[in-house]
């Protein structure tokens, strides 16, 4: 079993800065892409920012400038500054791997993580 947690959402005011971490634990061989989606109300996921094995980058443009994805891989964390932060941030911020379980198979998981509301509001 392979284990996605997410931490660090919360309320913060327009301007603000938050900082969320997502672990992955479990049966874990490699991990490849990592990244952070998010869903506001009424709306479709969309990716935010993703991060390959070799850390390169990629944001989607509404955060390009104020957020910052990066990754430990001995931990196995993906984390998302995220600064400057706007009202139209506010969704629920999901993140994602893509997981190699074991050495003798190459097939590669997605596995998601229960997300983490982050609110901005004055």
């Amino acid at each position: 079993q392979v284990q996605l947690v997410e931490s660090g959402g919360g309320l913060v005011q327009p301007g603000g800065s938050l900082r969320l971490s997502c672990a992955a634990s479990g049966s874990i061989f490699s991990i490849n892409d990592m990244g952070w989606y998010r869903q506001a109300p009424g709306k479709q996921r969309e990716l935010v920012a993703s991060i390959t094995s070799s850390d390169s980058t990629n944001y989607a443009d509404s955060v390009k400038g104020r957020f910052t994805i990066s990754r430990d891989n001995a931990k196995n964390t993906v984390y998302l500054q995220m600064n400057i932060l706007k009202p139209e941030d506010t969704a629920v911020y999901y993140c994602n791997a893509d997981i190699r379980r074991f050495a003798w198979n190459t097939y590669v998981y997605k596995y998601w993580g229960q997300g983490t509301q982050v609110t901005v509001s004055s």
